[in-house]
């Protein structure tokens, strides 16, 4: 099964990339963020005629996830248990007995900030969240933009982003909470030292001088970990014109036998 997930920086703008790439990559699963879509505008349509039934949580302008599935999806879940949060930032589904969770964590603005609390506290949010969902769910991979970069080698100059919003040590810190019950991140466990990247901002040609983060990550439970066969992020989505700023991040991983 090949599962992806992309921040896509709006549904509206990139849908014909999205359907191009979805046919080109035969991808079973992608989870999307950033699809910035009230549902009554969702393409569940175009994307039905390429076989794609779509689970999708949205809000114009802002925010937006959506899991696009070749698979049936069931036990579907968007937002908190309690529908209390109002940011369209996290929905689940499962596929037989894996369970997916796609999340668009906060960005933070700037540490130190009301937004940078509420990142925070949005991510302790999701650590109880996570904990009820392994209790019922073992083979569990939660996966999206997390607007964390884990660690230094995910950064191309950590000197520079020490202590900075994406990089700060509460942000890393509750990135390990949540590596805490359980998970692991499968890009860093398949390429202990590999310093490639998910994010390049627009701005002073960042893609073609390749300076940017890995802050899209794939996590997935110890139960995954002997399924899993490969994990890359393609680069060559962001080479296009009118690209997203991120590359989808894809998983490889066996059928259970």
């Amino acid at each position: 099964m090949k599962i992806a997930s992309w921040n896509v920086n709006s549904l509206k703008v990139r849908l014909p990339q999205v359907l191009d790439w979805l046919q080109a990559e035969g991808v079973d699963v992608l989870c999307l963020q950033e699809t910035k879509l009230p549902d009554d505008r969702f393409p569940a349509a175009a994307l039905q005629e390429i076989g794609y039934q779509s689970l999708y949580h949205g809000q114009s302008t802002y925010n937006g996830v959506a899991i696009l599935s070749r698979l049936p999806l069931h036990d579907p879940r968007c937002d908190w248990p309690d529908d209390s949060d109002g940011q369209a930032r996290i929905c689940a589904a499962t596929i037989g007995d894996l369970r997916i969770v796609d999340v668009y964590v906060p960005n933070g603005q700037a540490v130190g900030s009301d937004k940078y609390q509420y990142k925070l506290d949005w991510l302790a949010r999701l650590q109880d969240y996570l904990r009820a969902e392994l209790g019922r769910w073992p083979r569990l991979l939660l996966l999206g933009d997390f607007n964390i970069a884990p660690g230094d080698l995910d950064v191309h100059d950590p000197a520079a982003w020490a202590g900075e919003i994406l990089c700060s040590d509460a942000e890393r810190a509750a990135l390990r909470d949540l590596l805490g019950l359980g998970l692991t991140d499968l890009f860093r466990h398949r390429h202990p030292d590999a310093q490639e990247w998910s994010w390049w901002d627009y701005r002073a040609a960042s893609f073609r001088r390749n300076i940017g983060l890995r802050i899209d990550l794939i996590l997935g439970s110890a139960a995954l970990l002997p399924a899993i066969e490969e994990v890359h992020i393609d680069r060559s989505a962001r080479a296009v014109e009118r690209p997203s700023d991120h590359a989808p991040v894809v998983l490889q991983i066996k059928e259970p036998s």
